[in-house]
């Protein structure tokens, strides 16, 4: 089977093929190039051979310059998308490398969205409390996908190559996610696959009269000094308020119907306890960003405001509502810990991705960018 073509595309075309599948990354949305405006980015398309018409698949490339020279590192957050569990993957990725060359690159980064490893609530909860195994990636999943092995063994025989451990430029997605399955469930269902400490926190918002709104960009100033301010409390670094604005009128303004992007409020008596940037591709939902008052906390506007969004991705017709990134420590002393001991309240499952794979395309260049970004 010869290989397909591939040709930058429209906006509008890629979004139509985005709106038209089940699900697919946000990060590969054309609205999410406006977002990464300090990265030159394209509109891919895939076409079978001998039909110009067909569109197979669809990819947002984001190029970084290489410092000084005018040379690109080619990445595909949580992309391209395309029929993964297609026999022969290097009839789209053979194509990729020799237009990514073509456009500059030394090198290409791709994130397929493809899961190898599930673990449910209870066996994660279990490991932390055993103390025996520090690392998610060593405790026997519930569930072994087949197609992470597949997709694994033809990107080594196509020459790509996954990043060792903590090791390599970061452009970096997690490979370890925290999702809570949606699909043959109701409203009761969720809140009974709920721990007692999320199912008593949310009636204990609902009774102390915390109120979940839905807000718009007039809100994004409130939302960001409460971002910043949690930024503070759980010593990380924070984004600019204007990356903000940026984010929500290319999300919200996206060609078609390809994306829901929306920003909730969480008030307790007039005041601003929680907010969070909520967005659904198809059956896939997200938290993708969230901030809450270290005053009143008792109030438990957290755990309310993520009940509104599962229960409104729930009714979107959503399958799975994804709650991003954790890291892989079960350290009951690791301060990390507490975030995913957060998550699996929601009586969810951790997944484990394929992870992003490099190709080098001009090795000298690939490895001086790779010792360049370690150094920053």
């Amino acid at each position: 089977m010869s290989d397909l073509s591939i040709r930058i595309i429209s906006a509008d075309e890629h979004a139509a093929f985005i709106a038209a599948r089940p699900s697919a990354s946000f990060l590969q949305t054309p609205g999410w190039a406006a977002v990464k405006s300090e990265w030159k980015a394209e509109s891919l398309g895939w076409y079978e051979p001998g039909n110009p018409a067909e569109l197979v698949g669809v990819g947002l490339v984001l190029y970084r310059q290489m410092p000084k020279v005018k040379r690109y590192l080619a990445y595909l957050p949580e992309g391209p998308v395309i029929d993964w569990d297609a026999i022969d993957l290097g009839r789209y990725l053979r194509p990729l490398a020799e237009h990514a060359a073509g456009q500059g690159a030394f090198g290409i980064r791709m994130g397929p969205p493809v899961p190898t490893r599930r673990w449910t609530a209870k066996t994660i909860k279990d490991a932390i409390a055993a103390g025996q195994q520090p690392r998610l990636r060593d405790v026997r999943p519930d569930v072994i996908e087949p197609s992470g092995a597949t997709v694994t063994n033809q990107l080594t025989a196509l020459g790509w190559k996954a990043p060792r451990t903590g090791e390599g430029f970061a452009a970096g997605q997690p490979q370890f996610v925290f999702q809570v399955p949606l699909a043959g469930y109701g409203p009761d269902d969720l809140l009974k696959n709920m721990n007692q400490l999320w199912r008593r926190n949310i009636k204990k918002a609902d009774k102390m009269g915390v109120e979940v709104s839905q807000g718009g960009p007039e809100d994004l100033k409130a939302f960001h000094q409460l971002y910043v301010e949690t930024a503070e409390r759980d010593h990380f670094t924070p984004r600019p308020l204007p990356y903000f604005e940026k984010m929500y009128a290319a999300m919200d303004n996206q060609p078609g119907e390809c994306c829901d992007f929306r920003l909730y409020n969480a008030h307790h008596e007039g005041d601003l306890v929680a907010s969070t940037i909520w967005i659904r591709v198809g059956g896939h939902s997200w938290y993708s960003y969230g901030a809450s008052s270290t005053a009143k906390r008792d109030v438990r506007g957290s755990n309310a405001i993520q009940w509104r969004m599962m229960s409104d991705a729930l009714a979107e017709g959503a399958t799975v509502y994804d709650l991003r990134g954790i890291t892989d420590t079960l350290d009951p002393n690791d301060p990390h810990v507490g975030l995913i001991q957060f998550k699996v309240g929601t009586g969810g499952e951790a997944v484990e991705y394929v992870g992003e794979w490099d190709l080098p395309l001009n090795k000298a260049l690939y490895t001086a960018f790779d010792l360049y970004m370690r150094r920053r």
